[in-house]
Protein backbone atom coordinates (compact mmCIF):
# COMPACT_ATOMS: atom_id res chain seq x y z
CA UNK A 1 0.00 0.00 0.00
CA UNK A 2 1.47 3.31 -1.08
CA UNK A 3 2.03 6.22 1.24
CA UNK A 4 -0.24 9.16 0.44
CA UNK A 5 0.35 12.87 0.09
CA UNK A 6 -2.64 15.17 -0.10
CA UNK A 7 -2.34 18.56 -1.80
CA UNK A 8 -4.84 21.26 -0.85
CA UNK A 9 -5.82 24.54 -2.43
CA UNK A 10 -8.92 26.65 -2.63
CA UNK A 11 -10.73 25.25 -5.66
CA UNK A 12 -8.90 21.99 -6.44
CA UNK A 13 -8.79 23.30 -9.97
CA UNK A 14 -5.33 24.77 -10.55
CA UNK A 15 -2.45 24.54 -8.06
CA UNK A 16 -3.34 21.41 -6.09
CA UNK A 17 -4.33 19.51 -9.23
CA UNK A 18 -1.07 20.48 -10.94
CA UNK A 19 0.87 19.34 -7.84
CA UNK A 20 -1.05 16.05 -7.65
CA UNK A 21 -0.62 15.09 -11.30
CA UNK A 22 3.02 16.23 -11.43
CA UNK A 23 3.85 14.38 -8.21
CA UNK A 24 2.29 11.14 -9.44
CA UNK A 25 4.17 11.31 -12.75
CA UNK A 26 7.51 12.03 -11.06
CA UNK A 27 6.91 9.44 -8.32
CA UNK A 28 6.38 6.76 -10.99
CA UNK A 29 9.60 7.81 -12.72
CA UNK A 30 11.46 7.73 -9.39
CA UNK A 31 9.94 4.38 -8.38
CA UNK A 32 8.90 5.61 -4.94
CA UNK A 33 5.91 4.08 -3.17
CA UNK A 34 3.89 7.29 -2.80
CA UNK A 35 0.66 8.43 -4.38
CA UNK A 36 -0.76 11.96 -4.46
CA UNK A 37 -4.34 13.13 -4.28
CA UNK A 38 -5.77 16.63 -4.03
CA UNK A 39 -8.84 18.41 -2.70
CA UNK A 40 -10.21 21.91 -2.40
CA UNK A 41 -11.24 23.96 0.60
CA UNK A 42 -13.81 26.10 -1.24
CA UNK A 43 -14.66 24.43 -4.54
CA UNK A 44 -17.81 26.51 -4.78
CA UNK A 45 -15.53 29.37 -5.87
CA UNK A 46 -14.60 27.55 -9.09
CA UNK A 47 -16.65 28.97 -11.97
CA UNK A 48 -19.27 26.37 -12.98
CA UNK A 49 -18.34 26.79 -16.64
CA UNK A 50 -14.60 26.55 -15.95
CA UNK A 51 -14.33 22.87 -16.76
CA UNK A 52 -12.72 20.18 -14.65
CA UNK A 53 -9.15 21.46 -14.73
CA UNK A 54 -7.61 24.90 -15.06
CA UNK A 55 -6.26 25.60 -18.55
CA UNK A 56 -3.07 26.83 -16.83
CA UNK A 57 -2.60 23.50 -15.07
CA UNK A 58 -3.37 21.61 -18.27
CA UNK A 59 -0.89 23.68 -20.27
CA UNK A 60 1.80 23.40 -17.59
CA UNK A 61 1.49 19.62 -17.51
CA UNK A 62 1.47 19.35 -21.29
CA UNK A 63 4.59 21.50 -21.52
CA UNK A 64 6.27 19.07 -19.10
CA UNK A 65 5.25 16.05 -21.19
CA UNK A 66 2.79 14.73 -18.62
CA UNK A 67 -0.28 13.00 -20.00
CA UNK A 68 -3.67 13.65 -18.44
CA UNK A 69 -6.50 11.26 -17.80
CA UNK A 70 -9.33 12.30 -20.10
CA UNK A 71 -11.66 13.58 -19.08
CA UNK A 72 -10.04 14.86 -15.89
CA UNK A 73 -12.11 14.52 -12.75
CA UNK A 74 -14.05 17.48 -11.37
CA UNK A 75 -12.73 19.43 -8.37
CA UNK A 76 -13.37 17.60 -5.11
CA UNK A 77 -14.10 19.11 -1.70
CA UNK A 78 -11.91 18.15 1.25
CA UNK A 79 -13.37 15.66 3.75
CA UNK A 80 -12.06 14.53 7.11
CA UNK A 81 -11.28 11.07 5.76
CA UNK A 82 -9.02 12.60 3.10
CA UNK A 83 -6.94 14.13 5.89
CA UNK A 84 -6.80 10.99 8.03
CA UNK A 85 -5.82 8.79 5.07
CA UNK A 86 -2.85 10.96 4.10
CA UNK A 87 0.66 10.51 5.46
CA UNK A 88 1.49 14.12 4.53
CA UNK A 89 -0.88 17.02 3.89
CA UNK A 90 0.42 20.06 2.00
CA UNK A 91 -1.59 23.22 1.42
CA UNK A 92 -0.29 25.41 -1.39
CA UNK A 93 -0.49 28.74 0.47
CA UNK A 94 -0.61 29.35 4.23
CA UNK A 95 -2.11 32.85 4.10
CA UNK A 96 -4.90 31.67 1.83
CA UNK A 97 -5.59 28.18 3.16
CA UNK A 98 -4.94 28.29 6.90
CA UNK A 99 -8.19 30.26 7.59
CA UNK A 100 -10.24 27.68 5.68
CA UNK A 101 -8.62 24.82 7.57
CA UNK A 102 -9.02 26.58 10.91
CA UNK A 103 -12.74 27.03 10.24
CA UNK A 104 -13.54 23.67 8.60
CA UNK A 105 -10.99 21.30 10.18
CA UNK A 106 -9.55 23.12 13.23
CA UNK A 107 -7.69 20.06 14.55
CA UNK A 108 -5.74 19.96 11.28
CA UNK A 109 -4.89 23.63 10.73
CA UNK A 110 -1.51 23.38 12.49
CA UNK A 111 -0.73 19.83 11.33
CA UNK A 112 -0.68 20.73 7.65
CA UNK A 113 2.54 21.67 5.89
CA UNK A 114 2.23 24.94 4.00
CA UNK A 115 4.02 26.00 0.86
CA UNK A 116 3.89 29.61 -0.30
CA UNK A 117 2.61 29.53 -3.88
CA UNK A 118 0.32 32.39 -4.80
CA UNK A 119 -2.83 32.10 -6.87
CA UNK A 120 -3.21 33.91 -10.19
CA UNK A 121 -3.96 37.21 -8.49
CA UNK A 122 -0.48 37.11 -6.90
CA UNK A 123 1.71 35.22 -9.35
CA UNK A 124 1.58 34.52 -13.07
CA UNK A 125 0.87 30.88 -13.88
CA UNK A 126 4.37 30.22 -15.24
CA UNK A 127 5.91 31.41 -11.97
CA UNK A 128 3.47 29.57 -9.71
CA UNK A 129 3.75 26.30 -11.62
CA UNK A 130 7.55 26.51 -11.65
CA UNK A 131 7.47 27.05 -7.87
CA UNK A 132 5.17 24.05 -7.37
CA UNK A 133 7.44 21.94 -9.56
CA UNK A 134 10.48 23.00 -7.51
CA UNK A 135 8.70 22.01 -4.27
CA UNK A 136 7.45 18.71 -5.68
CA UNK A 137 10.89 17.74 -7.00
CA UNK A 138 12.50 18.63 -3.65
CA UNK A 139 9.86 16.60 -1.79
CA UNK A 140 10.43 13.58 -4.03
CA UNK A 141 14.17 13.98 -3.52
CA UNK A 142 13.61 13.83 0.25
CA UNK A 143 11.45 10.73 -0.11
CA UNK A 144 14.05 9.00 -2.28
CA UNK A 145 16.79 9.80 0.24
CA UNK A 146 14.84 8.23 3.12
CA UNK A 147 13.90 4.93 1.53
Amino acid sequence: MANRVLFLCTGNYYRSRFAEILFNALARQSAIDWLADSCGLAIELVPPDGGALSPFARQGLTERGIALDEPPRRPRALREEDLTRAHRVIALNRVEHHPYLKKQFPAWAERVEYWHVGDLDYAPAEQALAEIERHVRAFIGQLRATR
